[in-house]
């Protein structure tokens, strides 16, 4: 590289830490001698690039006394943190286009079941009761930690799967979401490093790329993530987090088996890792399997989850479970960002119906329906050269390999301009390793355009 691409690179370095406000504006520039080690350049490039960077009016000089950053920083725009990406294969694009798209779009690429699969006639007859609710259900704040009835249902589904907990250890959140966030804000600092499954859900990325938090990935096996892979992360990162899925992991709908989830638990605890496992996914299990919370008895690990694939996504309701002391401090952090708890209306709508008659008839009628959509989806697929990474043992996702080791991005892109949403494998991947891979949501494949457009869009010439 020449003089002048390495100014350019030092002039990028910096404009880059401007606009993700790792300098804020007044604040020195690192020394010149400092940054020109730091980057392995001179020290005239250094000076060179500063001098660019006041003539453009990035930074100021103040002769004797270095370099500031100029204005006041920018808006902080999650597009321009890290690697410019591809939007086929850019989390926060996948989602906008699942969330934006028409309803009769197909979207076998969304995380989400169709209305027909969910409990409609549940909703509406909670919502029926939740409309001769007190008034202050309907016009007031939310107590901080949430309506006690929910929590006490909540209490009772973590015992069932081993977690024994009181209900002043729940916290209702506004959604599973809203839940890593408030963890987040509390443990990390910008900088710090986050462990999560390569590959993971797509939003935990961009969550903690919004925290301006080091993602750094573990490879995710059939059994779990690699238990020595993780072990070498946790000792060369030092992370304050690793978050991960339970129950059926996300994308690859993967079981947790008890021997790795005890090497996780035990490194995790060498090293001091706080785990955070979403169990989102639980209620499509056929029997529980192994959870780190259970086994961890909420000494290192939270849990979280919410309702929004088994009940509703339009009622946004989320939960934290964790130790005392720690519930403590996040009911501060979500009074001070949101001011109070859920919403009282969400969170009496979602007890309401989760405490209907027909609620446990309806998961099983699901199970049901989900175990022969995931053949179905399979035999189809099939048909294309598609297959399963493994069968899972519940849920709604298919991680599948496309054939000849096709670009799933590009088959993204062609199927999009034919209005078919799909997910391609690296959305899902931090280390970019899964480009042949793509998930599919068997419950949304019942379009009969879905086919017809995956086939054309793996024959085009762009994948």
């Amino acid at each position: 590289m020449g003089e002048g691409g390495r100014t350019a690179t030092v002039m990028a370095a910096i404009r880059q830490r401007i606009a993700a406000r790792g300098l804020a504006p007044g604040e020195r520039l690192p020394s010149i001698r400092g940054l020109a080690t730091t980057m392995g350049v001179s020290p005239s490039t250094v000076v060179e690039a500063y001098e660019r960077l006041a003539a453009e009016g990035a930074v100021r000089s103040r002769p004797g006394s270095g370099f500031y950053a100029a204005a006041a920083a920018p808006p902080l725009t999650l597009a321009e943190i890290g690697p410019r990406l591809d939007r086929a294969v850019d989390p926060l694009w996948v989602s906008r286009q699942s969330l934006d798209g028409e309803p009769e779009i197909p979207k076998p690429g969304c995380g989400w079941l169709p209305p027909d699969w969910m409990p409609v006639a549940s909703l509406r007859r909670a919502a029926r009761s939740l409309a001769r609710a007190e008034d202050a259900v309907l016009t007031d704040y939310g107590a901080t930690r949430g309506p006690l009835p929910l929590r006490r249902l909540l209490a009772r589904h973590c015992a069932e799967d081993g977690v024994s907990v009181g209900v002043e250890q729940i916290l209702l959140t506004g959604s599973g979401t809203q839940a890593v966030d408030l963890i987040c804000r509390l443990l990390l600092r910008p900088g710090d490093t986050v462990l999560v499954d390569d590959p993971c859900y797509f939003n935990f990325q961009a969550l903690l790329l919004a925290h301006r938090a080091s993602v750094v990935g573990v490879p995710y096996t059939a059994a779990g993530p690699d238990p020595d892979r993780f072990a070498e992360a946790a000792a060369a990162h030092r992370p304050r987090l690793y978050l991960t899925n339970s129950a059926l992991h996300n994308p690859t709908g993967a079981t947790l088996a008890p021997a790795i989830a005890h090497r996780i638990l035990n490194a995790a605890a060498s090293h001091d890792v706080t785990i955070v496992e979403d169990d989102i996914f639980a209620a499509f299990e056929p029997e529980p399997s192994p959870r780190l919370a259970a086994l961890d008895g909420l000494d290192r690990v939270i849990r979280i989850g919410s309702f929004s694939k088994t009940l509703s996504a339009s009622i946004r309701c989320g939960y934290v479970v964790a130790k005392a002391e720690w519930i403590e401090a996040l009911i501060d952090l979500q009074v001070a960002t949101s001011f109070g708890g859920v919403s009282p209306v969400a969170a009496e709508w979602v007890a309401g119906a989760l405490g209907d008659g027909q609620h446990r008839k309806h998961l099983e009628a699901l199970r049901r329906r989900l175990a022969r959509a995931r053949q179905e989806t399979a035999g189809q697929l099939a048909g294309l050269g598609i297959r399963p990474w493994l069968m899972p043992r519940g849920g709604f996702y298919l991680w599948c390999t496309l054939p000849d080791g096709r670009d799933a991005a590009g088959v993204a892109r062609a199927a999009l301009r034919e209005g078919v949403v799909l997910a391609p494998g690296d959305v899902f991947s931090v280390s970019r390793t899964a480009s042949h891979f793509m998930r599919f949501n068997v419950a949304q494949m019942g379009d009969p355009r879905v086919l017809p457009v995956l086939r054309r869009a793996l024959a085009a010439p762009e994948a």
